[in-house]
């Protein structure tokens, strides 16, 4: 199936009728859940993956993707621990279920230890707020796990997992889309983050170069990296087929202190990020992700969502139209 380049919602672990109906109501066929809440302490079953994928039906919605499985599914796994090969079979059993289900897509990070973000919020226009990281703050941040952590530890346990993993994405029709470190910095609670830039992701891609292998391109942790990265990032890794989805937000500053913004007042110019996915051919989905606090707001965010996925769905109209 062949689609445009497109909007779609996601950042939510339940399908209710309410947001289905939103889903529809803001112009979006596509949608993703984040960190889906799902019977299993070590793999999801075929049956509730496949319920998923029916309640989307349903709505006469497509559910694109799922992104991030427990980080208790993998984490021997990404720090080389014992155990590690159990959590690997149960993981491609999870995918194999997934691409059973007909759901095409799996997120995934390689970050054991969370993303990170400074307490005390950044106020952006009107008072709304927005997360913030500022690296000083965290310098003297204690160990997350048992010691630390190296950057050749990271990638030697990164590249036995994707040895065996990936073979099984490729088997069950399902494309891995790897998302960045964020905070994208060297280490943080001495575990060092080894997609923190382009250089990071370019092994990865190189390494494993298969059509079920690409990037959950995170256009604010690219943002958090350097803004000047950004266009050239999009041109390189879509040119070579290497962007599945868009996780379409910004930041003002850059490590080792930023905080997240409104789209269109961040470090991008939006627009130009949006005709540069166009040159490139790209035909995935641009999702919101994270969004500031505004007045009056649920919990979730519907408002600023709403507000940030019909900007982007005029940014992709707009290029459209001067393609």
């Amino acid at each position: 199936m062949s689609l445009p380049m497109r909007i779609a919602l996601g950042q939510f672990n339940e399908i209710t009728d309410d947001m289905l109906t939103f889903i529809k109501q803001l112009g979006a066929n596509d949608f993703l859940m984040n960190s889906a809440k799902l019977p299993g302490d070590e793999q999801w079953e075929y049956e509730h993956l496949l319920a998923l994928r029916k309640r989307a039906d349903a709505a006469e919605l497509r559910l694109m993707a799922l992104e991030n499985v427990p980080v208790s599914f993998y984490d021997k796994a990404m720090l080389g621990l014992p155990g590690r090969d159990e959590q690997i079979a149960h993981m491609g059993h999870t995918i194999r279920n997934l691409g059973k289900a007909g759901i095409p897509i799996l997120g995934y990070h390689w970050i054991p230890n969370s993303v990170w973000r400074t307490p005390e919020p950044a106020v952006l226009r009107g008072g709304a707020r927005a997360t913030r990281f500022d690296l000083e703050a965290h310098k003297d941040a204690p160990l997350t796990h048992d010691r630390v952590y190296t950057e050749d530890e990271m990638w030697a346990n990164y590249e036995y997992y994707l040895e065996r993993i990936l073979p099984v994405a490729e088997e069950a029709n399902v494309t891995l889309a790897l998302h960045p470190d964020d905070p994208p910095v060297e280490s943080l609670g001495g575990v060092a983050r080894i997609f923190r830039n382009f250089d990071g992701f370019k092994r990865a891609m190189e390494k494993f170069d298969s059509p079920n292998h690409g990037l959950d391109f995170c256009m604010g942790c690219w943002s958090e990296m350097g803004p000047d990265d950004v266009i050239p990032a999009i041109r390189y890794f879509g040119s070579r087929g290497k962007l599945i989805y868009i996780h379409f937000r910004d930041v003002q500053g850059q490590v080792p202190c930023f905080n997240e913004s409104f789209i269109n007042e961040g470090n991008l110019d939006t627009f130009e990020v949006v005709k540069t996915l166009k040159e490139v051919g790209f035909n995935g989905f641009l999702i919101p992700d994270h969004v500031p606090r505004i007045v009056g707001d649920t919990p979730w965010g519907h408002r600023s969502r709403a507000y940030a996925l019909g900007y982007i769905a005029a940014l992709i109209d707009v290029v459209n139209k001067l393609a």
